[in-house]
């Protein structure tokens, strides 16, 4: 398949539980992936989010966790996690229903990726797609048949910095099998992942 050009790297994946907290904490570092986020930005209000930002972002984080909850998916090439996905029902992520661009298309119940994040050293190595794929296939097995993302489409590649393409860009969607549904704004484009679940 033409797709195989896009996965160079030999990558594994694991759920975020208890067991691979410390490789979380060891891939986003000191500054949380950015900012001091954790990756709580979309489960809070703006108010509790700067509030807690940094160590607190990272203790809630780590309460999710703890919990059982899997909020999400890690990438390992070899050993070392070097990539992650953030994936939950869409209802984990309150702050996306306060966006006006980013409110539900529908009723539907779905499923959300919320935030990618690949360490500085694999970025545009195609791991984002892989991630997408690794973290849809989770969903589906946890029984959603519906998958939303909400990329960013920059002008050019100059326009956004790597680190801050948080929701992925619409190429890496796309090539994980996403298609776009709707669009509110034009650098923001709804996409979704259908799954045909057999009757």
């Amino acid at each position: 398949m033409a797709t195989d050009k896009l996965d160079p790297i030999k990558l594994s994946f694991q759920p975020l539980t208890k067991t691979h907290w410390n490789d979380f904490v060891e891939l986003f570092g000191e500054r949380g992936a950015c900012g001091g986020c954790w990756c709580m930005l979309w489960r809070l209000s703006r108010k509790e989010f700067e509030a807690q930002k940094g160590a607190g972002n990272k203790r809630a984080m780590k309460a999710i966790v703890d919990s059982g909850d899997v909020p999400g998916i890690l990438a390992y090439h070899h050993a070392k996690a070097i990539g992650w996905c953030a994936i939950a029902p869409r209802s984990s992520f309150p702050a996306l229903s306060r966006s006006r661009i980013l409110k539900p298309v529908d009723d539907r119940p779905c499923w959300s990726i919320a935030c990618l994040f690949v360490d500085r050293a694999f970025r545009k190595k195609g791991v984002s797609t892989q991630l997408l794929r690794a973290a849809t296939r989770y969903a589906k097995s946890q029984g959603a048949e519906l998958v939303e993302g909400y990329p960013v489409e920059p002008k050019s590649a100059k326009d956004i910095p790597p680190a801050f393409a948080w929701t992925g860009i619409p190429k890496a969607f796309i090539r994980a099998g996403f298609k776009e549904v709707t669009r509110r704004s034009p650098t923001r484009p709804m996409m979704r992942l259908e799954f045909f679940v057999k009757e």
